[in-house]
């Protein structure tokens, strides 16, 4: 009789990665996923390369990075039917505030407070609230400094809530060189 452990070598390794991250219950490192598969982490993120490029072509689900961490998600365009199937609400909205709260701390991140204080020219301490409330942002510890401000950077959470699979995916904060002269000339 086979034993078990060896079957699993039956899968190619973007099936077993696939269902180390379908149980995770969190993001995971690559040198978590290489321990558990017993592979070299280069192997390891060839594996992930060869299962990115099989839900791009496929949809349905996709990997998600976030600061050196992958985990597995649903695509954001399933959103919709996902909710109705599990009967929740829709997602709650953002007030404007939040947009720009949230928009200071994704690109400047970590950010500490009196930092977008400073950006936005009001305090910030109840759009904080909430967003850490909504699990869009977390505390990334102290900056030094006079008073040891609370840093901030987004959460998982903020990727899977906008569609991005991984902070690289914002768009420049600045358009491109082309299109601030069509600006000009306008």
């Amino acid at each position: 009789m086979t034993d078990p452990i060896e079957r699993t070598f039956e899968l190619d390794l973007p099936a077993r990665i696939e269902a180390l991250l379908f149980v995770s219950s969190g993001p995971v490192t690559v040198a978590q996923l290489a321990a558990a598969l017993e592979l070299p982490g280069e192997e390891v993120s060839k594996g992930l390369d060869d299962l990115k490029r099989t839900y791009a072509e496929r949809g349905g689900l996709r990997l998600q990075w976030s600061g050196g961490r992958v985990q597995l998600t649903t695509h954001p365009l399933a959103a919709t039917l996902i909710e109705k199937f599990l009967g929740l609400e829709a997602t709650s909205h953002l007030s404007r505030a939040g947009l720009e709260a949230l928009a200071i701390i994704a690109y400047q991140q970590p950010v500490t407070r009196p930092q977008m204080d400073a950006i936005r020219g009001v305090n910030s301490d109840g759009v904080i609230k909430s967003l850490l409330s909504k699990g869009l942002i977390q505390e990334m510890g102290r900056a030094e400094g006079p008073g040891r401000p609370i840093m901030y950077a987004t959460t998982p959470d903020f990727l899977q809530y906008f569609g991005l699979s991984s902070i690289e995916e914002l768009p420049p904060l600045s358009p491109p060189e082309e299109e601030q002269s069509q600006i000009l000339k306008d």
